[in-house]
């Protein structure tokens, strides 16, 4: 199980899991495979970023880890293929070694259990923060819903609160959209709203991704859903909401982000029985200021702190 320390060969590395996490491994793979030279100011340029060195993207971070750089565009010493699934379906690929990254928008220990002796295994390295927002139909926000409290949503997706009205909105049923129940964004929802990632909640219908969920909302005119905060369009089809909680207004663009904002989390991506010099290259080109900058921030995730990161690069192993 797990390639760990055996997985430094110049064959792909791989990755599958969290539809949330997606946007960024696959971003970053992009860019990696397209081994851009330094002087390409768009897609590189090293210093903009305080990296002083010549070398082409993925030649300079795998070299760090004991690649030899090819020194060629779309030339990478290894190339990184991403696919897209949901967390539990990561962290259960990079267990049972079908993949050398699984990524997840909710703990292994949530996905797998407390007392799963799997958890022993599995290194957690934490790329990016996620602070879900909720969303709803472009009709109930023109007809003025903008905010609700945290009892209301508790309610709507328990199947209490069924039309609109009830919460200052339209004489209209809510089409209350869930995610499935072994996806990170599911877990992290229930264990936040409800302080249990096994609440029972009874949306009207549930879906895998986070793409399918932003599908559903744009083709309906009276629905809810809680959604990654890649997915928002605030002038588009899947505006966001406030929420009400504990007194505090939680909001797209202005607080998020905030330690106290319940439906935020940690994006992961897992290796097991530990890390290996692969894994390491292209992990800590994310947990970098230029991975940050280009990867998590235009995806409208937020960055991990400086001090963060640096104990997360604690988890890989020592450069070259």
């Amino acid at each position: 199980m797990g390639q760990g320390q055996e997985g430094s060969g110049t064959s792909a590395l791989t990755a599958d899991g969290s539809s949330t996490v997606y946007p960024i491994t696959n971003d970053a793979s992009g860019l990696w495979n397209g081994n851009p030279p330094a002087d390409d100011q768009e897609y590189w340029g090293p210093s903009q970023y305080g990296i002083e060195t010549d070398m082409n993207l993925a030649d300079y971070w795998a070299d760090k880890y004991g690649f030899e750089p090819t020194e060629q565009r779309s030339v990478p010493p290894f190339q990184v293929q991403v696919a897209l699934s949901h967390s539990g379906t990561g962290v259960e690929a990079v267990i049972n070694d079908r993949v050398d990254i699984g990524d997840a928008s909710s703990t292994a220990e949530s996905i797998l259990g407390s007392d799963d002796e799997e958890l022993e295994n599995i290194v957690d390295h934490v790329v990016g923060v996620d602070g879900q927002p909720i969303v709803v139909s472009r009709e109930i926000a023109d007809a003025g819903v903008e905010q609700i409290t945290g009892d209301e949503l508790r309610a709507i997706y328990k199947g209490e609160i069924t039309n609109w009205s009830a919460v200052g909105g339209p004489d209209k049923e809510i089409y209350a959209i869930g995610r499935s129940e072994d996806s990170g964004t599911d877990t992290a929802f229930r264990s936040n709203l409800y302080g249990d990632p096994d609440a029972p909640i009874s949306p009207d219908t549930r879906k895998g991704q986070n793409q399918q969920v932003k599908t559903l909302v744009e083709q309906n005119d009276n629905a809810i859903a809680y959604i990654a905060l890649a997915f928002v369009e605030p002038d588009g089809p899947t505006p966001p909401i406030d929420l009400e909680l504990d007194g505090t207004v939680y909001s797209y663009g202005d607080n998020l982000g905030a330690e106290g904002y319940p439906l935020s989390r940690d994006l992961h991506a897992y290796t097991y029985d530990g890390t290996s010099e692969k894994e390491a290259a292209f992990i800590n080109m994310l947990l970098s200021e230029f991975g940050q900058t280009n990867f998590v921030e235009p995806n409208n995730y937020f960055k991990i702190p400086p001090e963060r990161r640096e104990a997360e690069r604690e988890k890989l192993p020592d450069q070259a």
